[in-house]
């Protein structure tokens, strides 16, 4: 197996000049703690001393839809990988076996983020500095297991290790955030923040919308009958969020559409969803309606809204119904912004005491659209690279087509948006790198100096996320 620790100098431009400037500019940061505004990390991994991460197929394979969607694209079904099914049919149960088959197909993450970030984790992390693959999988397997069992690997230690300031999760509306409230009652520092995301309530043709309504009457203590009684609930679960320490709502929406409607409107349509009579045209007015009235919410409460949209939500019908949501058939869709979201910007957009942050998977949105709309409106924050983009080359094209027209400071700066907590050192330690290259290539340029550069840099690393999630 080829061996090897990281380059110093990865990810940094050939062009010798360049590389030096870069090398400086990244050092300037290297060390500073990491700010993790939005992610997907389960916290029940904190709410005891002595966590555990699982094994290692628990920790690098099964919840992580980057690494199986790989996989199942060669045609290795989920089902080998210890993927769950809805229906509790059978799968593979012994993780050696799953970790065999992944290290055997490793070689399928060559050039990609998932490879980038798998192998940082496992030299940075783990000490591991051999490529896996079919021969030393075992012994992978039991070097990782021995690690993840000893004290110095619980998910406590490494959030300390890893030098993590604040987490935030995601929570649904409806959660009671049981897991917070432990980590809390722990005594534990560590800073593990619930967010706000409404969106099985507020989508009306979800097919279990009347279910997750039942569950926000119960947790509320707020029968919702009607649209006065379900807004009455859900400003009463922000409140709540807020007391256990939210500082964010998040809204995933396939547009962002926003547009409001009278009160009567509203109501009708919450009754005819009651009744299963809501139409696609309702559901659509609604959804664009309650963007307004998170907007709204979060003006006068202070949470930062953030919009997730452009993502067509479980493509493949077999995987969905057979596995669920969040298996790696969620597929970008062309987006508009500046007439979805005129409605709301006029409306908000000039008050600064909205912070709205805005991502988005269609790329070709960001010089037309968002940069323009970032670098006038007070209140809106371009979000980074995500998902699919969340990569050098993605990075690269983001710098590219966004900092000229909205300058950094239009910008939220990084979040690692992830389920794998092992993978967070490595997002920023890319985020961090492809951001000192680009800013090396400005100094190199004679388009700022270095002073500036360092300036940015700091930025970039943790100041503007820091500035737009009010941390």
């Amino acid at each position: 197996m080829v061996k090897g620790s990281l380059s110093p100098n990865r990810f940094f431009s050939p062009d010798p000049g360049v590389r030096i400037l870069a090398a400086e500019i990244y050092r300037s940061v290297e060390d500073q703690p990491l700010l993790c505004p939005h992610g997907h990390v389960d916290p029940r991994l904190f709410s005891e001393a002595d966590g555990s991460f699982g094994s290692p197929a628990d920790l690098f394979i099964i919840p992580d839809h980057y690494v199986t969607r790989m996989l199942y694209s060669q045609g290795i079904p989920l089902e080998q990988l210890g993927v769950p099914r809805i229906d509790g049919g059978e799968i593979e149960t012994d993780h050696r076996k799953v970790w065999r088959l992944f290290c055997q197909h490793f070689h399928l993450f060559h050039g990609t983020p998932s490879g980038i970030w798998l192998t940082h984790e496992l030299n940075e992390v783990f000490g591991i500095h051999e490529r896996p693959g079919e021969t030393n999988a075992d012994m992978l397997y039991d070097t990782i297991s021995e690690k993840l069992a000893s004290p110095g690997f619980t998910p406590r230690q490494l959030y300390q290790r890893f030098k993590i300031q604040v987490l935030c999760t995601t929570d649904a509306a409806t959660d009671t955030l049981p897991a917070h409230q432990a980590i809390r009652n722990s005594g534990w520092q560590g800073r593990i923040l619930p967010t706000f995301r409404p969106d099985a309530v507020i989508h009306v043709d979800a097919l279990d919308w009347k279910e997750q309504v039942e569950k926000l009457s119960a947790v509320s203590r707020i029968i919702v009958s009607d649209y006065r009684s379900f807004i009455h609930a859900l400003m009463q679960r922000r409140e709540f969020f807020q007391s256990m320490g939210a500082v964010a709502s998040d809204h995933a929406v396939i547009n962002p559409v926003t547009g409001e409607i009278t009160t009567g409107e509203a109501d009708g349509i919450i009754k005819r969803a009651f009744k299963g009579t809501v139409s696609a045209d309702d559901a659509s007015r609604f959804t664009a309606h309650m963007l307004m009235e998170m907007a709204r919410m979060s003006v006068e409460d202070g949470l930062v809204m953030q919009i997730h949209p452009g993502a067509l939500r479980n493509h493949n019908t077999l995987v969905f119904n057979r596995f669920g949501p969040d298996r790696g058939a969620d597929i970008p869709l062309r987006t508009e912004f500046t007439n979805n979201l005129m409605p709301l910007l006029n409306k908000y957009g000039n008050d600064t005491r909205l912070s709205l942050i805005v991502f988005t998977l269609d790329e070709s949105a960001y010089a037309r659209e968002l940069a323009v709309l970032a670098g006038h409106y007070p209140a809106l924050k371009l979000g980074p690279p995500w998902w699919f983009h969340d990569s050098l080359n993605g990075m690269a094209r983001y710098f590219n087509q966004v900092m000229e027209t909205a300058g950094i400071y239009n910008t939220a700066g990084f979040n690692d948006d992830t389920r794998a907590f092992c993978s967070i050192p490595a997002r920023h330690d890319v985020w961090r790198r492809a951001s000192a290259n680009w800013l090396a290539g400005l100094v190199a340029r004679h388009m700022i100096d270095i002073k500036d550069a360092l300036e940015m840099m700091d930025a970039m690393a943790i100041g503007l996320a820091k500035r737009a999630y009010r941390l």
